[in-house]
């Protein structure tokens, strides 16, 4: 009998057992350690899908590139700058893992260190070209990275979320779009 690879399993998983919805849209956003950038990506896209009556063709999540913080909640600074804009921010904070390279449509770096990680850690050629930058989706700002706030001030997190509002805004438009276009 012959073995069967991981590759193979994982497959047979997708298909067969309803461990991916084809239909919806799979957003999966990354920063360093996912409590400050990276969850309130994910709130502020959540919140704009939501608004747009699209929850149902959106899965929103976020990850971080280090384990440091796994199983907290986003840093209370950048919890009471989003709650001040409406946006909850319960995610708890978790790494990145290799499933999460074949579970996402795109998987969206906040920086080129990021982006690099992530390109060093996707399994395959095929599978990095999920991997974008968030500042690609900026229509308002020349920025070409969302900073790390964590070691700034109050002035860096409002920044951080002001980046967050107009790129989700460039990236909700560009994933309605793609699809009306199928």
């Amino acid at each position: 009998m012959r073995q069967v690879s991981y590759m193979e399993q994982r497959v047979v998983r997708m298909f067969f057992l309803g461990d991916i919805d084809y239909r919806m849209k799979k957003v999966l956003f990354v920063c360093l350690g996912n409590i400050c950038r990276s969850p309130a990506a994910q709130a502020v896209m959540q919140h704009m899908v939501d608004e747009a009556g699209l929850s149902e063709d959106f899965v929103i999540d976020s990850a971080g590139l280090i384990n440091y913080h796994e199983g907290e909640l986003p840093d209370s600074r950048m919890r009471t700058h989003a709650a001040c804009r409406g946006y909850s921010l319960t995610h708890l904070s978790r790494p990145v893992c290799y499933d999460d390279f074949f579970r996402f449509d795109i998987i969206v770096g906040m920086d080129n260190r990021n982006i690099d990680r992530l390109h060093s850690m996707s399994p395959t050629l095929e599978l990095s070209k999920k991997i974008v930058r968030m500042s690609d989706f900026f229509s308002h700002y020349d920025d070409d990275s969302v900073p790390d706030p964590y070691y700034g001030g109050d002035a860096g997190f409002r920044h951080v979320l002001d980046l967050l509002e107009d790129a989700c805004k460039g990236l909700l438009s560009q994933l309605v779009d793609s699809n009306e276009t199928k």
